[in-house]
């Protein structure tokens, strides 16, 4: 009988024939044959211990570094991660171009901020991201473009024998982008690290395209500077939204590790989620010595991330089509591979993530106005944390969030908490304050006017 053929042989002629990079491919095949062999990337809680406070500088410490920050700040970088589509929030276009704040986007924020900062700016793409990035950069002509690298992109594979998935309707749907994980080879293979480091630069500042509160903040980098690190993860204290996210830990070594959602195994589930125990989360905001990078890789020739095997139906628009792995790797994880790495603890303020259209509504609220460094909480709001949950059956996409906040964004200022369920439209210099809760259980839209101060309104 003919033999099969071999799942990995499969997917790199598919790869190939794409025209991926040799050292695409190569990394592909290392994670494809750990998956292969039954390695699911899990890490039981039995593997790991907490992390407790006393063991991470606080951010707060470091002011006496703040000198030599504002003096290598000429020799850094901000690298932002520019591969979202932001799926969560209905988007098919990428997630950097949602007006966030007087008809502002994430990437017109970012670009504003830079032409103010002497570090360069750098915006890594993914193959979803790149062109509709660079339409959008032509119409704002900055007077300092930025520059752009695109990370690499592996084929999705089958749940049941991982061979390349096929997907008729959208080949584009059969590949994924790796994680930001692929960060690293990219930076290298891209070419753009030496470029980098051929105009002086010897330090990136890493966060994500969405995170309105992350900045290239001299403290931080003086401290990194100094002390030489090769690597640096800021972490902030959990809390119960958080508690999903990935958080840092010991292995049995006593090294620190990153473990995200996907890598608990069912059973450890309860522990994961518990803020007391676990307690500090990955905000994103990574520090990088690049010149210990390309020796690294250069040493090495691959960066070996701990794997991450999410599972996704191959479209998904499609909760029917046929279930695949994504493989994908974390950039956060670094700090369990680079040998001298820490974590750093700061303040929630660095972590003003858009993951929701909820959060979306904050921003764009009276909370937050724009200054000199981008957006920055109302003096009112700046220690009085507000929780937002939206009903997702009419908010859970932006089209459907644009429609009920046509007339304007009420007044959030004064507001602690606000649930809205069912289907609510909210008229013009609408006040909100306290603890709001507005439900319409009537079966058509309603409409809510005026000041509503700490109560809960029904529609029946």
């Amino acid at each position: 009988m003919p033999r099969s053929p071999d799942p990995l042989d499969l997917c790199l002629l598919k790869m190939k024939e794409k025209g991926l990079p040799a050292s695409a491919r190569e990394s592909f095949a290392f994670y494809h044959r750990q998956a292969s062999r039954g390695e699911t990337g899990l890490i039981p809680e039995r593997d790991i211990s907490p992390v407790p406070p006393h063991e991470i500088t606080r951010a707060e410490d470091l002011k006496g570094f703040r000198d030599s920050g504002r003096r290598a700040v000429k020799k850094s970088a901000a690298i932002i991660l520019n591969g979202g589509i932001g799926t969560g929030m209905g988007l098919s276009c990428p997630k950097s171009l949602v007006p966030v704040k007087d008809g502002r986007s994430f990437l017109e924020i970012i670009i504003a901020r830079a032409q103010k900062d002497p570090a360069r700016l750098v915006l890594m793409n993914s193959f979803r991201t790149h062109e509709q990035t660079r339409r959008a950069l032509a119409r704002m002509n900055p007077p300092t473009p930025p520059g752009m690298f695109v990370q690499r992109q592996f084929p999705k594979i089958l749940a049941e024998n991982h061979q390349p998935a096929r997907w008729q309707a959208d080949p584009e749907m059969e590949w994924n982008p790796p994680g930001h994980g692929d960060l690293y080879m990219a930076l290298y293979s891209s070419g753009m690290l030496e470029s980098l480091l051929k105009q002086g630069v010897a330090y990136a500042f890493v966060s994500n395209a969405d995170n309105v509160g992350a900045s290239l903040d001299p403290d931080l980098l003086g401290y990194f500077a100094e002390k030489s690190l090769p690597f640096m993860m800021e972490a902030a204290e959990r809390t119960r939204r958080d508690s999903k996210g990935g958080h840092i830990a010991r292995d049995t070594n006593g090294a620190l590790i990153l473990r995200e959602s996907s890598q608990v195994p069912e059973q450890d589930r309860i522990w994961f989620s518990d803020i007391k125990r676990h307690r500090f989360f990955n905000t994103n905001n990574l520090w990088i010595n690049l010149e210990f990078l390309r020796e690294f890789i250069q040493k090495n020739k691959m960066i070996r991330l701990p794997l991450i095997l999410n599972p996704k139906p191959v479209c998904p628009k499609d909760p029917d089509s046929p279930p695949v792995h994504q493989i994908e790797t974390a950039a956060g994880s670094a700090i369990s591979l680079f040998e001298g790495a820490r974590a750093l603890r700061v303040p929630r303020s660095r972590f003003r993530p858009v993951k929701t259209c909820g959060d979306l509504l904050a921003l764009r609220s009276d909370r937050f106005f724009f200054k000199k460094n981008g957006l920055v909480p109302s003096p009112g709001a700046q220690n009085s944390p507000i929780e937002i949950n939206l009903d997702p059956r009419h908010y859970g996409n932006l089209d459907s969030f644009e429609k009920r906040f046509s007339k304007g964004v009420p007044s959030l200022a004064a507001c602690r908490s606000l649930e809205v369920e069912g289907d609510v439209f909210f008229e013009k210099g609408v006040t909100l304050k306290g603890h709001v809760a507005i439900r319409n259980r009537s079966g058509k839209p309603a409409a809510v006017r005026g000041v509503v101060a700490d109560r809960e309104i029904v529609f029946d």
